[in-house]
């Protein structure tokens, strides 16, 4: 059985000549922090949304800052700088969708650090899309963000879905922090 190509005509390639654009990149576990140093050093911008986690063993407490997204790192760069991103100790590859080369929309890095600077305790969850209320966030640095509504274990998850990266976050947001958007029958 023949392998079809993709026809170069066809694919879509988000990379520009004058214009930097955030794209991700694929990373070695637990080398995010490691890669976004080796990046600067070549005075290519990257970013990486941290969080800390706090663990409680028998005998003592730790706290760690964490990647929000393991194995990702997210790189602001023009079409030149896509082979030195490449050539970086630990980078894989750059997410795509199928073989093209999409770029994410600045408001999604900015949602991502907004994310981390206001909720501690969020979560990738790597699920399909769900069925659920669309919500908007009414009340603190958050307000204005819309996404789905979704009810695990008696809690109240905020999810809000990345479309571009393909990932959902969830967050446990408070009821009355949130208005409902669509109205049922």
């Amino acid at each position: 059985m023949k392998h079809k190509e993709t026809p170069i005509s066809t694919l879509i390639n988000h990379l520009s000549d004058s214009e930097e654009r955030w794209f991700a990149v694929y990373t070695k576990y637990k080398c995010e922090k490691y890669v976004v140093d080796q990046l600067a050093r070549k005075d290519i911008s990257a970013y990486v949304p941290l969080v800390t986690k706090t663990k409680k063993y028998a005998s003592r407490v730790k706290t760690n800052i964490v990647p929000l997204i393991n194995s990702y790192v997210f790189v602001h760069i023009k079409k030149e700088d896509y082979v030195r991103v490449l050539q970086s100790e630990y980078v894989f590859t750059f997410v795509k969708q199928r073989k093209n080369i999409i770029s994410i929309p600045d408001e999604e890095i900015n949602l991502l650090k907004m994310i981390v600077g206001e909720i501690e305790h969020v979560e990738i969850e790597e699920i399909l899309y769900e069925k659920g209320d669309e919500v908007e966030i009414i009340g603190g640095n958050l307000t204005g963000i819309r996404g789905k509504l979704v009810s695990e274990n008696g809690k109240n998850s905020f999810v809000v879905q990345l479309v571009t990266i393909g990932m959902q976050l969830a967050m446990t947001i408070d009821k009355s922090n949130l208005r409902l958007l669509n109205k049922r029958a």
